[in-house]
């Protein structure tokens, strides 16, 4: 039976609708438990999202913690063997949300590819990502980024590690001026961070600026991946953006962010995290992204005119298997549907029914 989305949370809904686009390229559910063993986000902290994770002693004495990330959990618990493991999740997780900023249960949606990963694979995830976003909202844009691109300028500078540091920061705010009092020749970094827009017209003054670089088969392959999403029809809701960065002890080559119109923060972040699967003893390759489901309460707030579709009143004398009847008929046809025999109160309905002894109003 096809579920109703009508009668769904906002969150749900798009959890749905993810759900069926995942599947439809080959991705396979991942399920797992709501604990894991701490020790396992104790050692990648730097990876969470927040290092703010909810702890309780197990029956064996061991520690662990409520699932704060699923992406971990998945690295952990897939063979480092040939081909390629493609799975989604639709998990809750247990944090610090974005928009409280108190501790919540989240439901968030992602997908993990893992394995052989080559050009298609990563241009496949990259529009997921996007098809992703359009199916939040019409007005989305996804930000594209090269982490060896920006890995390879700074390490011409040969600077030490705190000023690596420093001046990574400096890119992921765009801060040209603190670029350039962190270093004094990083001319072609502040250049390359201010490339930003769509790829036909960064890529050439990419190519311009790094010409001779042992990085231009990075921009080469950036410059196919993107080609093939626009002609996929994406080409104009993607933009190529050097500031966006993670962390690069667990991530390489290309990171991206989504944002959709109505919410100031990103609801969709991924990229390849090779790294991170080394730091866990695996040599396969990855790329993945996640879905920050909480933060589109923001775009939905007051977005929905009715609580439900159907308001139905009835009299106490309505016998009780003519209102299970009159229920099902509704919702089977499409309708949410919400009986009252008494005040409604404030609930917001889009049409009012009334049912009485003699029938309906």
């Amino acid at each position: 039976m096809k579920i109703n989305e009508n009668i769904l949370k906002n969150d749900e809904r798009v959890a749905l609708r993810l759900r069926d686009l995942y599947r439809a390229y080959g991705y396979a559910q991942y399920k797992m438990s709501k604990f894991e063993e701490y020790d396992l986000y104790a050692k990648n902290k730097d990876f969470l999202i927040s290092d703010n994770v909810i702890t309780f002693t197990d029956t064996n004495g061991k520690l662990m913690a409520l699932k704060p990330d699923v992406t971990l959990s998945i690295v952990k618990n897939t063979k480092d063997e040939g081909g390629l493991h493609k799975v989604y999740y639709d998990e809750n997780v247990y944090r610090v949300s974005g928009s409280s900023r108190a501790y919540r249960e989240i439901m968030q949606t992602g997908l993990e590819c893992i394995g052989d990963i080559d050009d298609y694979a990563i241009t496949e995830v990259l529009m997921l990502a996007a098809e992703s976003l359009s199916r939040i909202s019409d007005d989305y844009v996804l930000d594209v980024s090269e982490l060896d691109v920006v890995s390879a300028v700074i390490d011409e500078l040969g600077v030490a590690e705190d000023t690596r540091a420093a001046l990574l920061s400096a890119v992921g705010e765009k801060n040209i001026h603190g670029i350039r009092e962190l270093c004094e020749n990083a001319e072609t970094l502040c250049r390359l961070v201010s490339l930003q827009g769509a790829p036909d017209r960064v890529i050439p003054a990419l190519k311009e600026l790094l010409s001779g670089s042992r990085t231009l088969l990075a921009v080469e392959r950036l410059e196919r991946i993107l080609s093939a999403l626009q002609m996929a029809g994406y080409g104009d809701r993607i933009r190529v953006d050097f500031s966006v960065i993670d962390d690069m002890n667990y991530y390489n080559g290309i990171v991206f962010k989504g944002f959709v119109n109505g919410v100031p923060a990103g609801v969709l972040s991924g990229g390849q995290y090779d790294r991170l699967m080394g730091k866990m003893g695996k040599k396969s390759g990855a790329i993945g992204f996640a879905v920050y489901l909480d933060l589109l309460e923001r775009l939905y707030d007051g977005g929905r005119e009715y609580d439900v579709d159907v308001l139905l009143l009835y009299d106490k004398a309505v016998a009780l298997e003519t209102l299970v009847q009159k229920a099902r008929a509704i919702a089977q046809g499409g309708e949410s549907v919400m009986l009252c025999g008494g005040n409604p109160g404030e609930l917001r309905y889009k049409r009012r029914l009334t049912l009485t002894a003699g029938g309906d109003d």
